[in-house]
């Protein structure tokens, strides 16, 4: 292939529109990029609220202090594997696929949020047997 078949490659400018029926279930909006335009931090804010369950909530959104270092959340503790899993089993959704796996040969599995945190508490539990320990300050944002 030449330069100039690679170069053209480069210049990319279709685009593909996703299916009437996907757009209209989508969660992520027009109304929603509008709203992150107008506020940016307020929106990440709000999203960071209402998506998130915080162990300890953040204080700042986004500390800029030190550029170009950003530091977003900060003060903010989180177990990201509860929210991961534990929260969707907890809000009723345990026998929703959480994952689906598709093997090369044909083989298949279907995994459940239900069944996801039990094989994740089994390997939290073996990590612990090992003596392997997370520090506090670890797992905090920012």
């Amino acid at each position: 292939m030449s330069n100039e078949a690679l170069s053209n490659l480069l210049r990319e400018n279709r685009r593909f529109d996703p299916p009437a029926e996907l757009a209209a279930a989508a969660n992520a909006t027009a109304d929603l990029y509008e709203e992150a335009a107008k506020d940016r931090l307020g929106f990440w804010e709000r999203q960071a609220k209402d998506l998130v369950t915080w162990a300890e909530p953040f204080g700042e959104v986004l500390d800029w202090s030190n550029p170009p270092f950003a530091k977003w959340f900060t003060g903010g503790s989180l177990n990201v594997a509860y929210n991961c899993v534990d929260r969707h089993v907890e809000a009723g959704h345990g026998d929703q696929v959480a994952y689906y796996w598709e093997g090369e040969p044909g083989d298949a599995r279907t995994i459940t949020y239900a069944d996801l945190k039990r094989e994740v508490s089994k390997a939290a539990n073996a990590l612990v047997e090992l003596g392997v320990a997370i520090p506090q300050h670890a797992a905090q944002v920012g």
